[in-house]
């Protein structure tokens, strides 16, 4: 199963507000700190705001929050507010008047429960944990090298004067 780029941001915000405790904050320092547009921080923090994850007030000394406890927000909470839950095949849905398409769909319906159940067992906290900078993971059970690349992608900006060839040597 494939997420959106939507759950991936939301993952991520959610992180930065649980390292950031009960502290406000604003949408303007999530966007620069994530790498995401400001409009989609604001179209993904009022997406959290109506599942209940986060709290958002608005005005100058506004910004945004954990609604509960890191420890209390489940990634399966995550995935149910921005991604459809339900699975059906197109050509089933055509069959579901005789009833032929019923199967193929619970069955794709099971499948995708038993994926949100595992990621039930793991909560932002546990996230933030393994993001917090500064403290050293070591892999686990089943986790590729790959699964420990920082959350916001490190860039490198040459400047206009900079040359872009190797130095000689």
């Amino acid at each position: 199963m494939r997420l959106t780029k939507s759950t991936s941001h939301a993952i991520r915000i959610l992180i930065d507000c649980a390292q950031a405790g009960d502290r406000l904050i604003k949408v303007a320092e999530l966007s620069g700190r994530l790498d995401i547009t400001q409009q989609n921080v604001f179209k993904i923090v009022n997406m959290l705001a109506r599942a209940g994850l986060i709290e958002a007030t608005r005005g100058r000394n506004g910004g945004v929050r954990l609604a509960r406890a890191a420890s209390e927000i489940r990634i399966g909470d995550v995935v149910r507010a921005t991604e459809v839950t339900h699975v059906e095949i197109e050509e089933a849905a055509a069959t579901l008047k005789t009833g032929a398409g019923r199967g193929v769909n619970r069955i794709l319906d099971d499948a995708l429960g038993a994926f949100i159940d595992v990621l039930d067992q793991h909560t932002i906290a546990d996230m933030a944990r393994a993001q917090r900078p500064g403290v050293p993971r070591t892999l686990t059970d089943g986790e590729a090298e790959t699964d420990l690349a920082p959350a916001v992608p490190a860039r490198s900006r040459k400047s206009k004067g900079e040359s872009r060839r190797a130095p000689p040597g």
